[in-house]
């Protein structure tokens, strides 16, 4: 039943992501870039447990998506699923681990898991190969997007009218111009290989957002170049300026690399 597909984004910004997805198959994690310990704390305040999770999807090898897939893998024997470049890119990264447990996922695939089906999409960013995924369980799709430097019309076309998306809320313009950033790291950021700012997350969810989109989270927000208020607030506008009834034909939440939201039914 699509009461019983949930998700929570354990973690979500500039220092560290993890979300946790769940059927009733699965109990499944996208990245891992906190310390083993933050992460189990983190699902223990959504009243579960790191021993049952069976698999964990791996976006690209940077470190705030990264850091706890070594210890994860070691400590709970979970199957890891990540492109072949980023598998490579991740070797040295983060220990050893079992060969049993390492699969390939390659980007723009779809792979079947029981109740659930995982599709891959490539995104722009600066990293060898990477990809974000989109679930699907009973006629409900949650999608994820961040890291990348724009939209194309394939992740466009995947995102569009998903039940519930994770959204890029990375930066807010201005805050980034005017900051202590190196000029190089601005650019960086926002180029094509960078990040989306608050106002290119919301544009792209104007194109988006159906009759089906009851939920959207806003992720990946910089600690530096960005503010939760901020970033709902120019977001929310923008969807009211391209006439969305925001908080009554959808939910727009939050997200924080520090907090989990609450587990609840895509």
């Amino acid at each position: 039943m699509a009461d019983d597909f949930k998700v929570s984004m354990l973690a979500s910004g500039s220092t560290g992501n993890v979300t946790y997805i769940e059927t009733p198959q699965h109990k499944i994690l996208v990245d891992a870039g906190l310390s083993g310990k933050k992460i189990d704390e983190l699902m223990q305040s959504i009243g579960k447990s790191l021993k049952d999770v069976d698999k964990l999807f791996i976006t690209h090898e940077h470190t705030d998506h990264l850091k706890g897939v070594g210890v994860l893998a070691r400590k709970y024997g979970m199957d890891l699923y990540a492109n072949e470049k980023t598998w490579d890119a991740i070797d040295g990264k983060v220990g050893k681990i079992d060969i049993a447990q390492k699969h390939i996922f390659d980007r723009d695939s779809t792979q079947l898991f029981g109740d659930l089906d995982v599709e891959s999409y490539a995104v722009s960013h600066d990293a060898a190969d990477p990809q974000f995924y989109a679930f699907h369980h009973d006629n409900k799709t949650f999608a994820m997007l961040t890291d990348t430097g724009y939209v194309n019309d394939h992740i466009a076309s995947v995102l569009t009218n998903a039940d519930s998306i994770l959204m890029e809320a990375n930066h807010d313009v201005e805050m980034l111009r005017y900051g202590s950033y190196a000029w190089s790291l601005k650019q960086r950021i926002l180029g094509d290989e960078g990040h989306l700012s608050n106002e290119d997350g919301a544009e792209n969810l104007s194109k988006m957002i159906g009759r089906n989109t009851k939920k959207i989270y806003l992720g990946h927000l910089s600690q530096e170049n960005n503010q939760i208020p901020l970033a709902h607030l120019t977001v929310e506008q923008i969807l009211q300026d391209h006439d969305f009834a925001v908080d009554h034909d959808f939910n727009l939440l939050d997200t924080s690399p520090d907090w989990a939201t609450p587990l609840s039914k895509i």
